[in-house]
């Protein structure tokens, strides 16, 4: 395909009806938090089922990763994407009329199995629709719209379980998909592919089970401890089968590239490689805000489900403010300092934001998120770039799935490092010396609980400790987040190239630039 067929405005209205299917897959973790009491009662499910119904469609949504980068490369994008888009509403649809437990959660893993797919082609679909010095540009967009999901979430969940039926928060994604298989068939070019050749067996089998086994054992650890020891067997599990991959994936690299689930020379490019470890570390970073921030919205301010979203709306303004604009940015300084300058934000606002106490003003805490969603918005915007900008068009589905992968377990990853040094924290400044004994655990187990044991007691006092101790877990964790920021800037310094090497002569055409890359 030349470039004059990708001149036009079809490649942004087709990368906005992606980036919407997108959105849906994020609707539906976020939704799902503010719609757990109502299918407690609906589906008459446990804690445990409860549970799952997160976890299941996390785990299947980091499984399916590798797999449908592979699929996607040797048999189309635009083919899989007209795959996906069906399941994934079928899915929802199946959600929306479950009658119990078990088909509720067949459809969940249904539809993480199909949201997999639809992350990761629709990121590979920037390469496919966008030459290289627009990409930067589109990745700002597509990230910005991604990150919508997080205030939209119970905003949209929360109004439709107040007004309609609850299966309602999953009917909603019929007619997105709907709208996005539309526009991925009649807008988006079908990719170049992959010679066909021997599915690697065994490098599916462990990337996908360590993926899911290391991202289970993450979530365990973030609800019972780091010092579960299932949580850390799983972990220890996960690793070594992920080791076992790469082992394995760099063996088949040398001997029969094709073969290989993951092109290990990928890993050549500077660019690819730090930009993949840059955008996790961000995500690692925001993670931090993102747990904290509903817990004191709800835990101390006493704001519902729909007010806590409506107060996260500063971080998401802050990100399309950073991001948007990300690729001119880096144009003028480089991928390099850009990332650098989005983790320095980053850090600022983290810095600023652990200063938050209980009294604190309304026009501060939408200051501080504003600032941290500026830097997140910068840096992760630059860094999916900086990985994705050296891809080929055949490659680009495996690329943004390691991408995609690495920032899915980022995530569980930092809420349960993060999360246990708010609970240390909370748990730190905690007095209990006037509680009765018996309602210690359930104090002990959260800000919610303490505040509930709090209220049915009547107690200012004990409310009051609470709501202190959770801020001084809430200063621990910004500032634990903020360190982890400047440890980005390090990184981007030391080890991000500059720039990128514009294509050189005769290999223009668009989806084969020569990955080449800047000296640092």
């Amino acid at each position: 395909m030349n470039t004059g067929q990708k001149a036009g405005t079809r490649r942004w209205w087709a990368l906005g009806a992606i980036a919407a299917a997108v959105l849906a897959v994020g609707l539906d973790t976020t939704i799902l938090s503010v719609a757990l009491p109502t299918l407690s009662k609906a589906l008459h499910a446990s804690e445990s089922d409860l549970q799952w119904f997160s976890s299941g469609y996390a785990l299947a949504l980091a499984a399916a990763m590798l797999p449908m980068g592979l699929l996607g490369d040797r048999y189309g994008h635009k083919k899989l994407l007209l795959i996906a888009l069906p399941v994934f509403g079928g899915g929802s649809a199946l959600c929306a009329y479950s009658s119990s437990v078990t088909t509720f959660m067949i459809a969940r893993i249904l539809m993480g199995i199909a949201g997999a797919a639809l992350v990761v082609m629709a990121l590979s679909a920037v390469t496919i629709l966008f030459e290289k010095t627009e990409r930067p540009k589109a990745v700002g967009i597509w990230s910005a719209v991604n990150f919508l999901a997080l205030p939209l979430g119970p905003i949209l969940g929360g109004w439709l379980l107040t007004h309609y039926w609850w299966g309602s928060v999953f009917l909603i994604n019929v007619p997105v998909a709907l709208l996005a298989l539309i526009a991925v068939a009649t807008l988006i070019p079908e990719s170049e592919r992959l010679p066909r050749a021997p599915f690697d067996i065994f490098g599916i089998i462990t990337s996908t089970g360590g993926l899911s086994v290391l991202t289970y054992g993450l979530i365990k650890a973030g609800e019972e401890g780091w010092s579960n020891a299932g949580a850390l067997m799983l972990m220890m599990i996960g690793l070594v089968s992920l080791a076992s991959f790469f082992v394995w994936e760099r063996r088949l690299t040398r001997h029969n590239q094709n073969k290989a689930l993951v092109d290990m020379s990928l890993f050549s490019s500077a660019s690819f490689t730090w930009g993949i470890v840059l955008s996790t570390l961000g995500i690692f970073a925001m993670i931090g805000v993102l747990f904290t921030l509903p817990q004191y919205f709800q835990g101390v301010l006493d704001v519902n489900a729909i007010g806590s979203g409506m107060r996260l709306l500063p971080v998401i303004g802050g990100l399309v403010l950073g991001a948007v604009p990300a690729d001119r940015f880096a144009k003028l300084w480089g991928a390099k300092i850009t990332v650098a300058i989005g983790f320095i934000i980053l850090a600022i606002g983290t810095f600023m934001g652990a200063a938050t106490k209980i009294d604190s003003s309304t026009s501060f805490v939408v200051a501080w998120t504003m600032i941290v969603g500026v830097g997140i918005g910068l840096s992760l915007a630059t860094a999916s770039s900086a990985a994705l900008v050296e891809l080929s068009e055949k490659r680009s589905g495996v690329g943004s799935a390691l991408l995609q992968a690495a920032n899915k377990v980022g995530s569980p990853f930092g809420a349960a490092i993060l999360g246990s040094v708010l609970s240390g924290g909370y748990l730190a400044h905690l007095q209990l010396s006037n509680t009765p004994l018996a309602l210690h655990v359930a104090v002990r187990e959260s800000v919610f609980g303490g505040v509930a044991v709090a209220k049915a007691l009547n107690s200012p006092t004990l409310l009051s400790n609470v709501q202190q101790a959770f801020m001084q877990g809430m200063q621990r964790t910004l500032l634990f987040s903020g360190g982890v920021a400047l440890f980005g800037v390090v990184v981007s310094f030391v080890f991000l190239p500059r720039a990128n090497v514009a294509p050189s002569p005769g290999s223009e055409k668009w989806g084969s630039a020569k990955s080449l890359v800047a000296p640092k």
